[in-house]
């Protein structure tokens, strides 16, 4: 495997106009406090010397950050000038006037969608879906992947073993059912005298986790949110056949691949158990996987990577987000300056090298990205069949609603899973009634 290429073409400057009308004064840019934020720090230190604007950051931890950010826009605050926000919450920041509407700026400073890959256009820019109306440029592509004990997998002692369990060679799992094929054999399993387990997936129940880890299995069943796009007729489409199976598999993959007390994890604690050497496998984020890759414990050599594997249909859940200019902004010159400065293509290249995940096709279709980075070919392969949650104005109404009712069921054995559907289907036919939807 080759490492990532830690250099990259130096960005251009900014244009005489842009600078001129953006000279001076200071921005606040608003993101989640992860690794990806701390690069778009350093890499934002080009555009400070460009244009002599001063770039400020605010970054929130992911578990409070939805909160946060979305009080603030509700309330017409003034903390940020720009923000790297969730894709969900694109409906609601469109319709509330939260976000600027960038497509004459676009038209004016010659910055093309199709310069994007489409899927992060679609979810990080849009709203209407689909319709070329542009609210934000896409910022840093995600989806759930996994990662894997490369080096316990090779072992010629647990291959043998897998092998006369199983009938076939231990390798990355090319189906849901087969991954967890892969938990099942790890679980309880002891390598170098510890009691190791399968896979660490998500559970959390506070914010978004149990729902980010349950529609990767849920897409790749085939799960739709409706049965045509926009009728919010669900019925048979949430709570198809195919969506109860996916779901019980998913609490199946909780109750017998996963380590014991697990039962509220997301992103924090699904790299601790990895790093800590307690599981074979574990999903996350893409943008994760920089640092993951770098660690000196179970990074390098004992680590790779795997798309989330399909079963019915080849899909990953979506992650990432697009950068938006606040309305409200009192440095609207300086904000869609930065916009501008952040959408060329040399500057896209850089992002990629210093850990952002670029959504530019000057960078995506380069034939050597897939060498670039271990897992380069798997993030390309996995937005390439990303689907994403509502993006509805009540996204947060869905959410709370999803994340109960698959708690409940996967975690607190609570009822079926065609119980669980079918309740979460009642659950958000009533929020469409309240947004006059339905």
């Amino acid at each position: 495997m080759k490492i990532r290429l830690m250099a990259a073409a130096s960005a251009v400057a900014l244009s005489a106009a842009t600078m001129a009308q953006a000279q001076g004064g200071e921005l606040t840019l608003c993101w989640a406090a992860w690794d990806p934020a701390n690069a778009l720090v350093e890499l934002s230190k080009d555009f400070e010397a460009q244009s002599g604007i001063k770039m400020n950051f605010e970054f929130v931890p992911w578990p409070n950050f939805a909160d946060r950010m979305l009080n603030e826009l509700n309330s017409g605050g003034q903390l940020c000038d720009l923000l790297i926000g969730d894709s969900q919450w694109i409906g609601g920041a469109a319709e509330n006037g939260w976000y600027l509407k960038l497509n004459d700026f676009f038209a004016a400073e010659s910055i093309s969608m199709d310069d994007f890959a489409p899927a992060t256009v679609y979810a990080y820019s849009t709203w209407p879906k689909g319709t070329p109306n542009y609210f934000a440029l896409p910022a840093m592509g995600d989806a759930n992947g996994w990662f894997y004990r490369k080096d316990w997998f090779a072992r010629p002692e647990i291959q043998a073993a897998f092998k006369e369990q199983y009938g076939r060679d231990l390798g990355e799992p090319q189906t849901q059912k087969e991954l967890l094929e892969i938990a099942q054999f790890f679980q309880g399993r002891e390598i170098d005298g510890k009691t190791v387990y399968g896979a660490s997936i998500f559970t959390e129940r506070g914010s978004e986790g149990i729902t980010m880890g349950a529609t990767g299995a849920l897409y790749a069943w085939g799960f739709k949110y409706e049965n045509s796009p926009g009728s919010y007729d669900m019925a048979g489409a949430v709570n198809s056949p195919e969506a109860v199976e996916a779901l019980e598999f998913y609490k199946e993959l909780y109750k017998t691949g996963t380590p014991p007390g697990y039962d509220n994890a997301y992103m924090e604690q699904s790299l601790d158990a990895f790093k800590s050497g307690q599981v074979a496998m574990a999903m996350n984020w893409f943008a994760f996987f920089p640092g993951l890759y770098a660690d000196p414990n179970t990074g390098g050599d004992k680590i790779d990577f795997f798309v989330n594997p399909a079963q019915n249909v080849a899909a990953s859940t979506l992650g990432g987000q697009g950068i938006s200019v606040v309305a409200n902004t009192d440095n609207m010159d300086g904000a869609l300056a930065y916009i501008k400065w952040f959408a060329n293509p040399d500057v896209q290249k850089k992002w990629w090298s210093m850990g952002g995940y670029s959504c530019h096709k000057a960078v995506l279709d380069d034939p050597n990205f897939v060498n670039t980075a271990p897992f380069a070919g798997d993030f390309l392969q996995a937005m390439g069949g990303v689907q994403d949650f509502w993006q509805e104005p009540a996204y947060a109404q869905l959410l709370l609603a999803m994340q109960e009712r698959l708690h409940n069921y996967i975690v607190a054995d609570q009822g079926t899973a065609q119980e669980a559907l079918d309740g979460l289907i009642a659950d958000w036919t009533e929020v469409f009634e309240d947004e006059g939807k339905l």
